[in-house]
């Protein structure tokens, strides 16, 4: 979340910044700012009276030790009330504070410079594309029916055990998943980045530490009984395992990559557009998590995004690299760049990966600091990116490899799943 201070020094900047997104930001930021002059208020209230105990207290001894009972009795009194007004003033503040924290839980954070307004993702720019079309016979099919085909995939078969939305892989087409999963976790081992396994549910606090709380709640699955969350992404356990930490300088860059099963709700979504592996309720992912230096955040976005350039190259997938538009860019972030893959069969594009420099908005939240080597402490930066999500991944190597007799395997992948094609 955006920090009081910053919001203060910034006004009419934020207020701007946020019209990018066509976030109306003048009354939350009016109510940030007084909600915070009352806060200092109060508390200087309460400074004052607590300061004044302390010396009525120090006077009621005197007063005992001069046999002034009467005078110190009658002080003793006026402190029992002082005591009752703090109390008051001290619930106050509680609540000032609470209100305060709720109104900054609700300010999106604030885009960069080079994010373009925009509504929606028809006004996202691209900034590269890297084309190379495969030429399809006119009988190529869409990866649904490839997998049916194959007998790779059964999606009736995740509807009869769960629900629309979880597929079962099967044989060559679970292989196939689980090469692709080693293959991301081996190139992002190789860039440095540290590989964990995290748990799939997380606690109320983790969701409001990565913003996913109170922004996404409804696209979240909520497990009530125990107040558990399955999480949407791997960036939220691995971002959290830095909740409330202070490192030191000399810690930065701190890379982090995990596999995880992600869990959404996709609620409203419907049509062909998310037939198939194209939108799905539970999908599988890698994801890169970085922590940075202030200084070197906007470098490691750029590293980032060469890096998973890199990935789908290797793969032998076209695609392209947008910079998301202020009504596209994500709550948390202040820039994020989309990358999308060409669907041979489908004749679109589809999103495989969204690389996002969150600043100091997700540490704010984490109380994520850093120690400076003058001693000073700051709020450290954030960065994730998915590395890769494998269902569009899978569906475009499925429509972009077919040939008339099955589907190619990309030589990259060959070692991982021992076999070069699906029959």
């Amino acid at each position: 979340m955006l920090q009081v201070q910053y919001i203060k020094e910034n006004k009419e900047a934020v207020i701007a910044g946020l019209k990018k997104r066509f976030f109306d930001a003048e009354e939350p930021v009016e109510r940030v700012l007084g909600l915070d002059d009352k806060r200092k208020s109060v508390q200087n209230k309460l400074d004052l009276s607590l300061a004044e105990q302390k010396k009525m207290a120090a006077e009621i001894g005197g007063l005992f030790k001069q046999g002034k009972g009467a005078e110190a009795n009658d002080l003793k009194e006026k402190v029992s009330q002082m005591k009752n007004e703090s109390k008051e003033l001290t619930s106050e503040l509680s609540q000032i504070a609470e209100d305060l924290q709720n109104e900054l839980y609700n300010i999106p954070n604030v885009p960069h410079e080079k994010v373009v307004a925009g509504k929606s993702e028809d006004d996202n720019e691209v900034v590269l594309e890297v084309v190379d079309i495969p030429e399809m016979s006119d009988k190529a099919l869409p990866h649904w029916e490839v997998a049916a085909k194959y007998d790779i995939i059964d999606f009736e078969l995740g509807t009869k055990i769960t629900g629309a939305g979880f597929p079962v892989y099967k044989g060559k087409g679970a292989r196939y998943q689980r090469a692709l999963i080693n293959y991301f976790l081996d190139k992002n081992t190789e860039a440095g980045y540290n590989e964990f396994q995290v748990p799939h549910l997380v606690n109320e606090a983790s969701g409001y530490g990565t913003g996913q709380l109170p922004d996404k709640e409804g696209q979240m699955y909520h497990s009530t009984v125990d107040n558990l969350y399955l999480i949407p992404t791997a960036e939220v356990p691995v971002t959290n395992m830095y909740r409330d930490k202070i490192l030191k300088e000399e810690d930065f860059p701190i890379k982090a990559t995990a596999y995880t099963p992600c869990f959404r709700r996709e609620a409203g979504s419907y049509g062909a557009h998310v037939r198939g592996l194209n939108r799905l309720h539970q999908f599988d992912k890698v994801e890169i998590v970085q922590l940075q230096h202030p200084d070197k955040s906007w470098e490691a976005l750029d590293a980032m995004v060469e890096h998973i350039k890199g990935i789908l190259t290797e793969l032998g997938l076209p695609f392209r690299i947008l910079r998301l538009c202020g009504g596209d860019t994500g709550f948390t972030s202040a820039m994020t760049y989309d990358f999308e893959v060409w669907s041979a069969a489908q004749k679109r594009w589809l999103e495989v990966s969204s690389v996002s420099n969150f600043l100091t908005f997700q540490a704010n939240r984490l109380k994520l600091r850093y120690t400076a080597k003058d001693g000073k402490r700051h709020l450290a930066h954030t960065l994730n990116g998915s590395s890769l999500a494998l269902p569009r991944v899978l569906a475009a190597l499925l429509e972009n490899y077919q040939t008339e007799n099955g589907v190619e395997i990309p030589d990259i992948l060959k070692p991982y799943t021992r076999f070069d094609f699906i029959d």
